[in-house]
């Protein structure tokens, strides 16, 4: 996230660790989750259709959700289950259900036979990658009625048919708007709760169809509607575009150095323990980043990062500052601070209290040792402040 040449590929991926969610703490090996990331990165801008079928084959995902646990004769609901509720369609929209308890377990008894291999030992060669399986001999080859259509439905077709189905367009439309655009309300809400923007909803919707399930055609109408584009800084921040954000912007960690581990533990601390959520659910957004604790974990981090001017991108934003003139004045040491972190708007009491706070400090003169110091201050100030939580 910090270093890749292709941010848009690692915010997709992220976006689907978000909700096609498995953790390390129920994976048989930490590269299971590796290669399903990598899947995310590779799929996560195409169909819809492919990338449920790549995650019913996944080992991670088919462990994960014990459908190695499922047999013809002891079916487990765990899949089929969180396939429909929290992976695809959603509990229902527009106070109206979308499914039943028998459409989970007619899933359940389609997906029977979808295992992984039998473990290689570890040694002395070391891990071998987990393979997905189809056993055909523990699949339930009985009739099955799922949303509507009898048959002796199989895995492929309760993704045939969950990928055409109205919810799965909703409720792959909101997530992408959550995480791209505003925050939502939380996903059991979605129900009996419309979108925040129902138009563009609508609009992802069709296109969702009129692409084939396309992922990039929605991104595409995402990026050029008057919603995208009017909704600055409506929505908090995650603790993973925090971090990776503020690395980007310091310009540190560009090579491979002591650290790392402290700043994925950092996200932790901020209420984002990545490759392990705290459900299948994946994390709440919005506002419930925000804590007493995470608060002040988001504004220590930022502050100490945005204040040190070893780090090349602050000796930047420095030195784009002091070209502007022999001296600046304090309303434009703030504003040009604000244009460098991400062209923020503040309340105009906040802005009241910062143009103060460089009034104090005298005249700004770029060629005193001391403006370094005042511009590094002036950052500080602004990521403590509530608008600099949002994006």
């Amino acid at each position: 996230m910090i270093n890749t040449k292709r941010p848009l590929e690692e915010k997709i991926a992220l976006f689907w660790h978000g909700i096609l969610c498995t953790g390390h703490a129920k994976c048989e090996n930490p590269r299971q989750q590796e290669f399903e990331i990598d899947m995310f990165r590779r799929d996560g801008l195409g169909s819809v259709h492919d990338l449920l079928l790549g995650l019913a084959q996944d080992p991670a995902m088919v462990f994960f959700l014990d459908n190695c646990m499922s047999h013809k004769d002891a079916i487990n609901e765990n899949w089929g289950r969180e396939l429909l509720e929290l992976f695809s369609m959603g509990v229902g929209m527009d106070g109206q259900p979308n499914y039943t308890e028998d459409d989970v377990k007619e899933a359940a008894r389609a997906f029977t036979g979808w295992t992984v291999a039998n473990a290689m030992p570890r040694y002395p060669y070391g891990r071998y990658r987990s393979q997905f399986i189809y056993d055909p001999s523990d699949h339930d080859d009985g009739e099955k009625t799922f949303l509507g259509e009898t048959g002796n439905l199989n895995g492929e077709d309760i993704i045939r048919i969950v990928a055409k189905h109205p919810g799965t367009a909703r409720f792959i439309a909101r997530h992408l708007y959550n995480f791209f655009v505003a925050d939502e309300p939380q996903v059991p809400a979605w129900q009996h709760t419309p979108p925040r923007d129902p138009e563009l909803i609508k609009k992802l919707e069709d296109e969702y169809f009129s692409s084939n399930y396309n992922i990039r055609s929605m991104l595409r109408v995402l990026f050029n509607s008057d919603g995208f584009k009017k909704a600055r800084f409506a929505k908090v921040k995650s603790p993973a575009e925090t971090v990776a954000g503020t690395m980007r912007l310091v310009g540190d960690f560009t090579f491979p150095k002591p650290g790392l581990n402290a700043l994925a533990l950092t996200i932790r601390y901020m209420g984002q323990d990545l490759l392990n959520p705290p459900t299948v659910e994946g994390w709440h957004t919005g506002r419930e980043w925000i804590d007493s604790g995470t608060l002040v974990e988001r504004i220590n981090f930022t502050a100490d990062n945005v204040g040190n001017l070893n780090l090349p991108g602050v000796r930047a934003i420095v030195e784009r500052l002091r070209a502007e003139g022999p001296t600046l004045s304090p309303e434009r040491l703030v504003e040009g601070c604000l244009e460098q972190l991400g062209a923020y708007e503040l309340a105009e009491s906040t802005r009241n209290e910062l143009v103060a706070l460089a009034h104090n400090e005298g005249e700004v003169q770029t060629g005193d040792e001391k403006f370094d110091t005042r511009v590094a201050q002036m950052l500080q100030s602004i990521v403590a402040t509530t608008e600099y939580l949002f994006a």
